[in-house]
C-alpha cells in the first residue's frame, strides 16, 4: 500500500512511518518546504495554502497528523496557531485530494477526545455530542474541514485520540522527571478522568483505520480502561517505585497554566472506544500498569 503522511516527524508520525515501512508499505512524507528535499518528501505550505496536486496522485491512503502542539499557555496567538494549523491544513489537504484523477481510498485524520469537552464521569462513545470550550470547538471544525474529501466518496476516519503515552514525548515524558524524583502527585482533586492510549496501540489503530473499511467517521482512539488522575498517579508511582505525595492544587494549575491547565489537566473526559470494540480491534495494552511497564522498560519488575 502507498501511504502519504503529514506530521510524520512528530511522536506519533515517526512511530507510524517506522511501523508502516516495517510492514512493507511505501510511505511518503508531506512536509514543510524546507524539509522536503532532506526528507525525500512532497512539500506543502499550510500558511500559504499551497500544495502541488500532481504530487498527491497515486496514493492508496492519506494519514493526516499535522498540527500545532497544544501544550503551553494559551495566549490569543497560541490558540490561533492551534486552530489554524488543524483547520487550514485539513481543508487544504481535503480540497486537494478531492480534485485528483485517482484520489486515495481513505483519509485518516487525527482528532482528539477534546471534542467532548469536560464531562465529569459521564461515559462517552462516538455517538456523544460535541462539548463546550476551545478544544471542543477546534475539534468540531477540524473534523468538518474534511467534508470535501467525504463528498468525493473517500472514506474519512477521524481518530479522536486520548492522551498518547510514550517516554519519547507528550504528557508522559513531561511527568517522568518529577515522578522519578519523588515529586509527583495527583492534580487537583484527582477525580478527573484521563482517557489514554499507548503509542504502540495508537499506531496500531492508525493502521487499522487505513486498512479496515469497517471504520469510518469519528473513532475513539483510546484504551477501554480510562482512569482517574488519582489512579494514574498511583500506578505511575508504583511502576517507578517512587512515592506520589505532592499534589498540585487546582488553584496552582490555573495560576501556572491558565486555560490550558483548566482544560487539559483539570478537565475530565471518560471515553470508551465503542467502534473499535464493535469491530473486534485487539489492544496490545488495554490496562495502564502493563502499558507503563512496557513503555518504561520495567516489565518483569
Amino acid at each position: 500500500m502507498r501511504i502519504l503522511v503529514t506530521g510524520s516527524h512528530g511522536m506519533i508520525g515517526s512511530a507510524l512511518v517506522a511501523r508502516a515501512r516495517g510492514d512493507r508499505h511505501e510511505v511518503v512524507r508531506l512536509v514543510r518546504p524546507g524539509r522536503a528535499a532532506a526528507a525525500g518528501g512532497i512539500p506543502w505550505d499550510i500558511a500559504r495554502g499551497q500544495v502541488d496536486p500532481a504530487g498527491l496522485e497515486g496514493f492508496d491512503a492519506v494519514v493526516h497528523l499535522a498540527g500545532e502542539n497544544i501544550a503551553g499557555r494559551w495566549t490569543a496567538a497560541k490558540k490561533a496557531s492551534i486552530r489554524d494549523s488543524r483547520i487550514r491544513g485539513t481543508s487544504l489537504l481535503s480540497d486537494s485530494i478531492r480534485g485528483l484523477a485517482r484520489p486515495p481510498r481513505v483519509l485518516v485524520c487525527a482528532s482528539a477526545v477534546g471534542f467532548y469537552g469536560s464531562r465529569g464521569d459521564e461515559l462517552l462513545d462516538e455517538s456523544a455530542a460535541a462539548g463546550r470550550g476551545f478544544l471542543a470547538e477546534v475539534c468540531r471544525d477540524w473534523e468538518a474541514a474534511a467534508a470535501p474529501a467525504r463528498a468525493r466518496g473517500i472514506r474519512v476516519v477521524h481518530l479522536r485520540f486520548g492522551m498518547v503515552l510514550s517516554p519519547a514525548g507528550g504528557a508522559l515524558a513531561k511527568m517522568l522527571l518529577p515522578f522519578r524524583m519523588g515529586l509527583g502527585g495527583r492534580v487537583g482533586s484527582g477525580l478527573q478522568y484521563m482517557s489514554w492510549i499507548s503509542l504502540d496501540d495508537a499506531v496500531g489503530i492508525l493502521l487499522a483505520a487505513v486498512e479496515s473499511d469497517r471504520l469510518t467517521g469519528p473513532v475513539n482512539a483510546v484504551t477501554p480502561e480510562p482512569v482517574t488522575n488519582r489512579e494514574f498517579t498511583r500506578i505511575l508511582g508504583k511502576v517507578l517505585n517512587r512515592p506520589t505525595l505532592l499534589p498540585m492544587p487546582a488553584f496552582a494549575v490555573r495560576l501556572l497554566f491558565g486555560e490550558m491547565g483548566e482544560s487539559l489537566l483539570l478537565g475530565s473526559v471518560r471515553v470508551r472506544p465503542g467502534l473499535l470494540q464493535a469491530a473486534g480491534h485487539p489492544f496490545q495494552y488495554p490496562e495502564l500498569a502493563p502499558a507503563l511497564r512496557h513503555l518504561l522498560g520495567r516489565e518483569g519488575r
